[in-house]
């Protein structure tokens, strides 16, 4: 059995060397091959320059022929103007005739060459914003059809707006491509499916389709609404029916809009949306109008205690006058009898000093004594002061809109009958943050208050309290541990001030405003009205409650 296999070991082994002698001959007839061919593209070079310089050699010639030819006819045309009139007139008309039958010149239409326009791109920066990019290509396929660009020039363009990351990954594409011999994106259609893996997720339709699916007015008008629509619909590439785009339009309207457009007679979706406009801006007109009327409602009220106020002033002046009139009757009477009496005080006659009319009023602050005028004058300087105060007074009403959160009534039934401030404490609503919130104002608070669910809702910012204390009397859960606060910018009317308050658990109002706020605005409250009046940044302001209900 050995001798077999030595044997057959020596049978394939000259087999196998002639196939390698083969090979090397056929290398070798190949490399042949290719030098044979790289000495006929040199002799054809070698040819066709050799046959350009004979075109070359005989366009020269031809030019030189012409211009031995401008020569010669300029040189006739300077002898024929320097002769004297020698010629006879058989010449001169031979020469007129050869002049008129002369073949008129050839015009050579220059064709215009075709100027490219300026192409300006907007930039892409490559960032994971698939909406930035599809607005970027949607962009650079207008350009490409508006000037008409080449399908060889596309991808060039295009890549030369790439900015920072974008650029970034072009070259690394392009050196990739390169390293595993692939070829080169050469084509608009391959760098955009290329630019779309790289930057469109593959569950971004699905989510497109799902937002179309969920899209509602809400806050948005109508004409935000239509626009956003048309954006989904052309981004996830869906053709339908003009009526089922007008379904699905109306199933996103406001219940408002919807229910009065639904009645009306429309042609097709711009019709609709047009009359869905008109609807809304007539909602918004009788909202502002609402707004207008409670805020002239206010004014009235506040019009009407202040007449009142000043009835009741008017009649208590008219006593007063009254019994001063019986008194100096009185005087006048027995002034006869006592003109011989002298006056202590003012040194005048026909009055004692406790009857003097030119009484005046000595303050008393520590060791210093202040005496002020007469009585007559202060009085009419005061007036004069008052007066004046009135033009600078700014009045601020309660903030007209919907509370923050919805709050349990205390109790209460509204009663338009109880229009007197008798038993109400001071409530009004201000904003914060463009939201309506309920403030109150107790004189019987040692601090200024927030409510934990205000800080909740707005986003605010607590900071830890400087000096923690207890409270025991806001709320039936035993002691409360106020151990943080939050700086609270309110505003009311024209009135702006930002407010320290401690945050706690407090159900009656969002702003508890207490002595420390009183204090620092040296606040002063009308028991009748109910009004508080202040000053701030050199203004005065009156606070007007809430009406009561």
């Amino acid at each position: 059995m050995s001798h077999i296999s030595q044997s057959d070991s020596d049978i394939e082994s000259p087999k196998s060397f002639n196939q390698i002698v083969k090979e090397v001959e056929a290398l070798k007839l190949w490399r042949q091959q290719e030098v044979l061919q790289k000495e006929k593209e040199k002799i054809e070079r070698e040819v066709q320059l050799v046959a350009l310089e004979e075109e070359i050699n005989k366009i020269k010639q031809q030019e030189a022929k012409l211009l031995e030819k401008l020569k010669k006819k300029q040189s006739q045309k300077s002898s024929n103007k320097s002769s004297n009139g020698s010629t006879s007139q058989e010449d001169v008309g031979s020469l007129n005739v050869d002049a008129y039958y002369q073949p008129m010149p050839r015009r050579v239409i220059k064709e215009p060459k075709v100027r490219e326009s300026r192409v300006d791109f907007p930039y892409f920066h490559g960032k994971e914003d698939v909406d930035a990019y599809l607005d970027w290509e949607m962009k650079v396929e207008q350009i490409f059809t508006c000037h008409q660009v080449g399908e060889e020039r596309k991808v060039p363009l295009s890549t030369l707006a790439f900015q920072g990351q974008a650029m970034y990954w072009w070259t690394a594409l392009v050196r990739e491509r390169r390293h595993h011999n692939d070829p080169h994106i050469a084509y608009w259609n391959e760098l955009r499916n290329a630019m779309r893996r790289r930057h469109i997720p593959s569950y971004y339709s699905r989510e497109l389709m799902d937002k179309l699916q969920r899209l509602q007015q809400k806050n948005m008008s109508v004409e935000e609404y239509r626009q956003k629509m048309e954006l989904y619909l052309m981004r996830a590439g869906i053709r339908e029916e003009e009526r089922l785009t007008i379904a699905r339009f109306l199933s996103g309207l406001n219940f408002d809009i919807r229910d009065r457009v639904e009645l009306l007679p429309y042609r097709d979706l711009d019709d609709l949306v047009q009359l869905c406009i008109r609807v809304e801006q007539q909602h918004l007109r009788k909202t502002s109008f609402k707004s207008k009327t409670q805020a002239s409602s206010y004014v009235k009220k506040d019009n009407k205690r202040e007449g009142q106020y000043d009835s009741s002033k008017n009649f208590s002046k008219g006593q007063e006058k009254e019994k001063e009139k019986d008194k100096n009757k009185n005087v006048v009477t027995s002034s006869s009898k006592t003109s011989d009496i002298k006056c202590f005080k003012c040194l005048g006659r026909g009055h004692i000093a406790s009857q003097c009319p030119t009484k005046k009023v000595m303050i008393l602050r520590g060791q210093d004594i202040y005496s002020s005028h007469d009585e007559s004058s202060s009085t009419t300087s005061s007036d004069s002061e008052t007066n004046e105060e009135d033009h600078q007074i700014e009045r601020a009403y309660p903030y007209d809109g919907q509370l923050l959160m919805i709050r349990r009534l205390l109790g209460s039934q509204p009663n338009e009958s109880h229009t007197s401030q008798r038993e109400n404490i001071f409530h009004i609503r201000c904003k914060i943050s463009d939201k309506a919130c309920s403030l109150i104002v107790d004189s019987g608070s040692c601090c200024n208050c927030c409510s934990i669910r205000l800080v909740e809702k707005l986003d605010l910012i607590p900071m830890p309290h400087p000096k923690p204390y207890q409270l025991h009397w806001l709320n039936e859960d035993g002691d409360i541990i106020v151990d943080k606060q939050v700086k609270v910018k309110f505003s009311i009317g024209n009135y702006e001030d930002p407010m320290v308050c401690d945050i706690v658990h407090m159900e009656a109002c969002h702003i508890l405003l207490g002595r420390p706020w009183q204090f620092n605005k040296k606040t002063m409250h009308n028991g009748l009205t109910n009004e508080i009046t202040f000053t701030h940044n050199e203004k005065k302001f009156v606070l007007h409650p809430l009406s009561p209900s």
